[in-house]
């Protein structure tokens, strides 16, 4: 067993949060996905669990949650204690100040328990010949190293199958933790070009996100009270100055995201459960541009994907859906699929190299077993990225299934009874 990942404050395990997507299980409907979002904030709120994030997709036959700050409004109303936010608003779909009066109106309401997390997602680059990325935009919030999209789902499968490396890269073990190369998929895809444009129109996404980091600070200084436009013209929000909410950004690599969260001195979300390739290069740009500012001291949340059951065989069956939900975001026409149950889902040897390729490095990451195995894996993640948090999240067909994770994972790990306090310590400002 390695060494306990404990919170270097407390010297007890890192808090454990949860991403929750809101998934729509294959058979069922979104009015119910919903439904259960909210039953299971109210469980993971008595298992302790420090915070529930709410992801922003838009025409996701799989996903429900679209409107981040409506079910976290829902969720704080039914709960007592845990932390609610988005992980994340995307800055191409809504405007920082709208994003900020969202969250400001639920922190009046339930004061020093809300995240406002941004990122930068559900932009497609101009050109066909643009660099890849790991996931297509059906957005979990953050960019690329060159600025452009991101999508966000989660991974399944313990195995670690040869053939899928992008060309020229190559996976590393690093201290434990396996680190996949990128998958050989992206923007450059005809098919999935034209899928999120059209999305795009539907949505109505318009928008020209202006600097990342202008953006940002938007929402600090109404925050503080204190923004002033270019003529110096100044502008206040009620719903947002004062207001006591966290201010988050969300990046799956070592680019804009990551370096203006440290820069702000603001805590970072570092997507591994999206990017697994980068995310060392994520966390390592972030406290290489940490100032005090927000927080005095770098403060970095690492999501992962779990499942856990009693046994690792039982675990294993619920994960095999997992691939081909996976392979419906990165290729699909749709975006996410509705999840699929065990007895639909294609078997991992009985699928096309081409396949495996395109989904190995989330289904190699997944973290996927019985609470011991679990546990043992995700104290190698903290170890390994240095994590202040862990954010998890679980994807299966059987919303009681998907509940029972949680339930494993929370007494395994020693979650008890954790008070939602904010990351890190105020140095100014928030």
């Amino acid at each position: 067993m390695t060494e306990p990942a404990t919170d270097r404050a407390t010297g007890t395990r890192v808090p454990l949060s949860v991403l929750d997507l809101a998934l729509v299980a294959d058979g069922s409907t979104g009015a119910a996905a919903i439904q259960r979002a909210v039953a299971l904030a109210v469980d993971l709120d008595a298992l302790g669990y420090r915070r529930v994030w709410y992801a922003e997709h838009h025409l996701a036959p799989g996903v429900a949650s679209a409107a981040p700050a409506v079910l976290a409004a829902a969720v704080a109303a039914r709960t007592s204690r845990i932390r609610v936010g988005s992980g994340a608003v995307l800055l191409s779909t809504t405007s920082p100040l709208i994003a900020a009066e969202q969250f400001g109106t639920i922190a009046a309401l339930h004061p020093g328990r809300v995240d406002l997390g941004l990122g930068r997602a559900f932009t497609v680059p101009r050109s066909p010949a643009a660099p890849r990325a790991a996931d297509a935009a059906a957005p979990e919030g953050d960019e690329r190293r060159n600025g452009r999209a991101k999508a966000a789902e989660n991974p399944s499968k313990p195995t670690f199958d040869g053939g899928r490396a992008a060309a020229g890269a190559v996976p590393r073990l690093v201290d434990g933790l396996y680190v996949p190369p990128a998958p050989p998929n992206g923007f450059n895809d005809p098919a999935l070009r034209e899928r999120i444009l059209a999305q795009q129109e539907v949505i109505g996404a318009q928008r020209e996100p202006a600097d990342f980091r202008e953006e940002v600070e938007l929402v600090l200084d109404v925050q503080r009270g204190t923004y002033r436009d270019r003529s110096g013209g100044a502008y206040t929000s009620p719903p947002v100055e004062g207001a006591q909410f966290d201010l988050w950004l969300l990046a799956s690599s070592g680019g804009e995201s990551a370096r203006v969260a440290g820069e702000l001195g603001l805590p970072l979300a570092a997507n591994f459960h999206v990017s697994p390739a980068t995310v060392l290069d994520t966390v390592a740009a972030y406290r290489e541009a940490f100032r005090p500012g927000v927080l005095e001291e770098p403060y970095v949340v690492v999501s992962a994907d779990v499942l856990v059951a009693q046994t690792l065989e039982r675990a294993r069956v619920l994960a095999e859906p997992f691939a081909d939900w996976v392979l419906s975001i990165r290729r699909g026409e749709r975006g996410a699929i509705a999840y699929p149950s065990p007895s639909a889902a294609t078997a991992w040897t009985d699928r096309p190299d081409a396949e495996r390729a395109l989904v190995a490095d989330r289904v190699d990451t997944r973290i996927v077993g019985d609470p011991d195995t679990v546990v043992e894996r995700l104290e190698t993640l903290v170890r390994v990225t240095g994590a202040d948090e862990l954010l998890v999240t679980t994807a299966t067909h059987d919303p009681a299934e998907t509940r029972r994770s949680f339930e494993l994972l929370a007494h395994a790990w020693g979650t008890g009874d954790r008070a939602a306090t904010s990351p890190g310590r105020v140095a100014s400002g928030v």
